[in-house]
């Protein structure tokens, strides 16, 4: 199997920069039954397009940052919502947690964190703002943060980020 991480015109990126993965095979999936139109998005000269953006370091280790589909743009800063939910799970009191975009009439899209608590924890908005500004540049602090009894999940225990 061949891989490649790419940016957005299709052109390898250097060690150290972001870009999408691209694999190509025999054991690579040909396409969607009877979905062209997904197929031909997905799969372009032979290369898969697997919405993973990927990091490659200088000795050829790829290592995954988040879902294309999950980036958040705002104000022009791509935000990658799994950099924010590894600092939140640091969070004492955080016993699981999501970032999603949601609209911003100002910035387009501002990150929104959904947090689950530990049992018998606590926390405030102010405070999880406060513990994310430690490690995160300002941009990728979430402007909204909501507590919820538990995260909606997939019958495979995925968070379904849609309903956030």
């Amino acid at each position: 199997m061949e891989t490649k991480v790419v940016d957005a015109t299709g052109q390898e990126v250097p060690p150290g920069e972001l870009g999408e993965m691209l694999v190509r095979g025999p054991n690579v999936m040909k396409g969607y039954f009877e979905m062209a139109e997904a197929t031909t998005r997905t799969i372009v000269d032979g290369w898969l397009h697997t919405g993973d953006l990927m990091r490659k370091n200088a000795d050829g280790h790829v290592y995954m940052v988040d879902r294309l589909k999950h980036m958040i743009i705002c104000g022009g800063y791509n935000i990658y919502p799994k950099e924010i939910e590894n600092v939140l799970h640091d969070h004492p009191a955080v016993l699981e947690c999501a970032v999603v975009g949601v609209p911003d009439e100002d910035k387009g899209e501002i990150p929104k964190a959904c947090i689950v608590l530990r049992e018998g924890a606590h926390a405030t908005e102010a405070e999880i703002k406060q513990f994310c500004r430690e490690s995160l540049a300002a941009y990728k602090v979430p402007r909204v943060v909501k507590f919820l009894a538990s995260l909606p999940k997939t019958a495979t225990g995925k968070i379904r980020k849609g309903e956030l």
